[in-house]
């Protein structure tokens, strides 16, 4: 197969690639580290420009996966060929060096890409030296490639002259007797293989030419003829520099059976001309060169599927024609061997006194207690004698008392006559324990048993047949089915993410480490969506994708809660926390002057919103894409539930405020503590630090402040402190217009200095606050001084106006709800607010606007180069769209087109027809999904079609989600296992 562009393929699409010239450099990606893609682009036009080191370059009109993190080679160019346009591409001589430079003057950059050898990616400015290289190398003891050289371009072999007749005498003499001429050639010329092979068929040389066999170099008419087929070679280099060429891929039938007509045309090669040498095998032609290899080396991994496949259905071909075979070979030696059988019989009852006369002969030596070698010598000595007993015996067998006769039809002469062939001298073995009769017996009674094997052989050869050809097709069509599943299969944008699509159809993505969390704040998240986060260490960074811009309703809040807890170290530690929820732009990569943020570390700046504790109970389901025309079926599926039908999601909440009211009004008697708790009773749920039902502040050790709460259960203590330890740093500065956040591995770090506490004003205001409230809360417990400074905190700015619309808007979802009331120990009304978090913004002063201090734009702005030409609404519903061809319910009637793994919380696998809970355990994260999918496989209420596409997943895929070691459990789940 071929791999590699040569010579006259560069420079044919180079030649076609001209009309790319004058487009400007909208983006450049990489799809790994030798491949990247150039977005090109001009008013009504836009083009990919593919770039592979040592292998190829073309425009593609397919979608390539691209990197989501930019290697430095890629940011190299982006830096230096944004926005520039491609003035000149050119190949440099008639090397397989291909230049393309953009811009002109001082401001050009030239990518020089190598197509020989193990390739190369070269970045030089307009002077040619190297600015960035993605294989540094020397050749040699002078010429280096590194960064700061400059690049030797004159070592590019230009177009010379043909070789002359004397050059090509004297090349052909020295080579070797009987090797191919093409081969010979290849070094000395710049054509490529093909032409040269090609050339020499059009003026006359026969297929495969060798030197000496066909091809005499003393020849001066074979010298002619090779110096026309020189300049037929120079007139298609010349005709390629002038004028597009037409691209055509050589194809090979690859047969499913030997037998049979049906097979499967597979690419070879591509080339710009259709040469002399492929005529006759079939060819699939396409409009331009560019295209053909775009189509060539796109197809690969579509073929290679329908390779395997091939080799799939060959080798259970195969097995049904070695079950045949099989059966053949027994029913033929079946019938040899009766028919043998048949003929010893015969022969020993033509042959009956010879055969009794050997019987009573070597009885008779027996009896005489001879040992066996003296047997043997008595044999010997009577066939020397000529004895025709002693001659007819060949061997003795006596330790199987058994003798080896040589019989022959005495009665051959006789029947010459006759239409029955004579019978030939046979070895036949004779028990001598029986007498002639009963050895002839023996072989017919062992010839009667063959021939009911043969019968019955023939009986069951059907019903193998039928089994063999049942296994196959169910083989096959597995095959096929297992292909047209991986042909279909579309990786999501979002797979490379945790991910799960909530039960009110909202998704939701999380980042696997500092780097993914740095990818979905910066390029994912987008105006309206919902930053979701725990205060613990390794917890992901979750963002809710709310398109629609809708108030993001509770139960998808507490659900991305759930999963940003299960990826932390609360997992491992087994112990219920909260996390908690803020508006994306409050969430900045601005960091205070002098310093900055690592990866995946960002500022919250504003009120968090805390959200219930969240149970670590994980599920593994199964999503299935369905066809366009299944889709209508589901509608609704995943809905906003009203308020009447969220009633469970209710008394959970409530539960937890009881408990926050409990401990802030029941505790506290002092007359001054009773002032400040109706100060700030207008306030919301949102703004407390919320207390889960084991009394644990959530959060304790992350507001820097110096009184931590004790735990109201002491049994749980030990785990909380587990978690401290790895909970992160967050810096916290209240002042009187906001407060500061930090999210992430690490304090911000000074930019030139070593990593210090800087004290700020902020600090300064903090400091200020505890000292005046000192002296008030020295009488208090310790529990209670900590409630009362964060309650003072949080509620201060809150007036009667601000309180009656945040009520409002805490309204249900799905429609009006009644907000009920509680009373205090005094008898004092405190309203109670809804439990569902509010989603109004909060108020964030000019300096929190999510401007990354890296310069990269905002959410809301769409970055120069981007694709993203349509209107909010046609991208709302697009996404829309894409999550609700995804069901986790698939109907009989559905047409499904693959399955896709998805770890979620379990809440929003509810109604999922195939699921099981994840709890953290000790057993192994594979193991646990694949016992799930075992499961699931055993379902009775499992169709045909469902079981193959869950057994499509790749092994890799199923695991990926889940948190870390587990549980696994679902009814039946033991019954299933046995």
């Amino acid at each position: 197969m071929k791999t590699r562009f040569s010579t006259y393929d560069i420079i044919c699409n180079v030649t076609e690639l001209q009309r790319l010239v004058g487009m400007r450099v909208a983006q450049v990606y990489d799809v790994d580290n030798t491949t990247y893609l150039i977005k090109l682009q001009r008013p009504e036009e836009k083009a990919v420009l593919l770039l592979e080191s040592g292998i190829r370059f073309h425009s593609t009109g397919f979608e390539w996966p691209k990197n989501p993190s930019p290697s430095g080679f890629s940011m190299k160019l982006r830096k230096h060929l944004k926005n520039k346009r491609i003035e000149v591409l050119r190949q440099m001589g008639l090397d397989r060096i291909v230049d393309f430079q953009f811009g002109t003057g001082e401001a050009a950059y030239h990518v020089i890409l190598e197509l020989y050898d193990r390739g190369n990616i070269i970045l030089t400015d307009h002077e040619m030296n190297i600015l960035n290289i993605l294989r540094p190398h020397t050749e040699g003891e002078e010429i280096r490639f590194c960064v700061k050289e400059k690049y030797p371009s004159d070592r590019a072999r230009e177009r010379g002259p043909p070789p002359s007749a004397e050059d090509l005498r004297r090349i052909l003499t020295n080579a070797k007797g009987g090797e191919s001429l093409r081969k010979v050639l290849n070094p000395h010329l710049e054509y490529g293989p093909a032409v040269i092979e090609h050339v020499l068929l059009l003026v006359g040389f026969p297929a495969g030419v060798k030197i000496n066999k066909g091809m005499n170099p003393n020849s001066d008419e074979d010298i002619e003829k090779l110096l026309e087929a020189l300049q037929q070679a120079e007139h298609m280099i010349d005709r390629a520099l002038q004028e597009s060429s037409r691209g055509y891929i050589l194809q090979k039938k690859e047969h499913r059976d030997p037998s049979s007509e049906d097979f499967l045309l597979s690419n070879q090669e591509f080339h710009p001309i259709v040469f002399l040498q492929m005529r006759g095998q079939p060819i699939k032609e396409f409009p331009t060169f560019d295209q053909a290899i775009d189509e060539f080396f796109s197809s690969q991994e579509s073929q290679k599927i329908d390779l395997k496949a091939l080799q799939q259905e060959r080798e259970a071909l195969k097995k049904l024609n070695n079950v045949k075979k099989d059966h053949e070979n027994r029913l033929q030696a079946l019938t040899k061997t009766q028919e043998l059988d048949r003929v010893k019989a015969e022969l020993i009852m033509r042959n009956q006194e010879l055969v009794d006369n050997a019987i009573t002969a070597v009885r008779t030596a027996i009896a005489s207690q001879a040992s066996w070698t003296d047997i043997e010598s008595m044999l010997k000595e009577a066939q020397s004698q000529k004895d025709p007993i002693a001659t007819c015996i060949k061997q003795l067998k006596l330790e199987i008392n058994h003798i080896t006769i040589l019989l022959s039809d005495p009665f051959a002469e006789d029947d010459s006559d006759s239409d029955e062939p004579p019978l030939k001298p046979m070895l036949i073995d004779i028990n001598l324990d029986l007498g002639a009769f009963a050895n002839a017996r023996s072989y017919y009674d062992q010839k009667r048993s063959a021939a009911k094997k043969h019968q019955k052989t023939i009986e069951s050869q059907v019903k193998a047949f039928k089994s063999a050809e049942k296994k196959t097709k169910q083989t096959l069509k597995e095959v096929q089915t297992l292909t047209n599943i991986c042909k279909a299969r579309k990786t999501f944008w979002f797979e490379k993410f945790f991910w799960f699509i909530s039960s009110e159809n909202y998704l939701v993505i999380g980042g696997r480490d500092q780097v993914q969390n740095e990818l979905i704040v910066k390029r994912y998240m987008r105006s309206g969506d919902i930053y979701v986060h725990a205060d613990l260490s390794g917890a992901s960074s979750v963002v809710i994708k709310n398109p629609s811009g809708q108030p993001i309703p509770p139960k998808t809040l507490n659900e991305a809660g759930v999963m940003a807890v299960s990826y932390s170290v609360a997992w491992e530690a087994k112990v219920v926390t909260n996390a908690w929820w803020v508006q994306s732009d409050q969430v900045s990569k601005t960091a205070p002057t002098g310093e900055f943020l690592t990866t995946g570390s960002f500022m919250i700046r504003g009120r968090k919103n805390f959200l219930p504790p969240s149970h670590l109970i994980m599920g593994f389901s199964f999503l299935f894409k369905l066809e366009e025309s299944s889709v209508p079926r589901h509608a609704g599926e995943r809905r906003v539930r009203t308020a009447d039908e969220d009633a469970d999601f209710k008394p959970e909440i409530d539960s937890v405020i009881d408990e926050v009211d409990q401990e802030v009004v029941l505790d506290n008697s002092d007359d001054e503590i009773k002032n400040e708790n109706e100060n700030c009773g207008d306030s919301t749920l949102n703004e407390e630090e919320p207390v889960n039902k084991d009394g644990i502040d959530a959060n304790s050790g992350s507001d820097g402040g110096e009184d931590e709460e004790e735990s109201l259960f002491p049994d749980t203590k030990i785990a909380v402190d587990h978690l401290v330890k790895n909970v992160n740093e967050f810096k916290v500065s209240v002042s009187e217009e906001d407060s500061v956040f930090i999210v992430g591995n690490s304090r911000p770090l000074p930019k030139k200095e070593k990593v210090t506490q800087q004290k700020r004003p902020e600090d300064k205001v903090a400091k200020d606050d505890d000292e005046t409230s000192k002296t008030q809360q020295s009488q208090m417990k310790r529990r209670q001084k900590g409630k009362i400074k964060k309650i003072k905190e949080k509620y201060r700015d809150q007036d009667d106006e601000e309180r009656a619309l945040r009520m409002q808007v805490l309204q249900s979802a799905g429609g009006p709800k009644e907000i009920a009331s509680k009373k205090t120990k005094k008898g004092k009304g405190v309203p109670t607010p809804n439990p569902r978090p509010p989603v109004q913004q909060p108020k964030v002063p000019k300096k929190a606007s999510r401007t990354p201090a890296d310069g990269t734009k905002p959410d809301g702005e769409k970055e120069e180069g981007d694709d993203e030409d349509e209107t909010t609404e046609p991208v709302v519903s697009a996404e829309v769209d894409m999550l609700e061809s995804l069901t986790g319910i698939p109907l009989p009637e559905d047409e499904i087109l693959f399955a896709v793994p998805v770890v979620a919380p379990y809440n929003a696998l509810q109604n999922y027809k195939y699921k099981v809970k994840l709890t953290p355990g000790t057993g192994k994260r594979g193991k646990g999904a694949r016992t799930a999918l075992n499961m699931f496989l055993k379902d009775r209420q499992a169709t045909g079609h469902e079981k193959d596409l869950l057994k499509a997943v790749k092994d890799q895929d199923l695991a990926r989600n889940i948190p870390g070691s587990v549980k696994v459990s679902a009814p039946q789940l033991q019954k299933s296992r046995k």
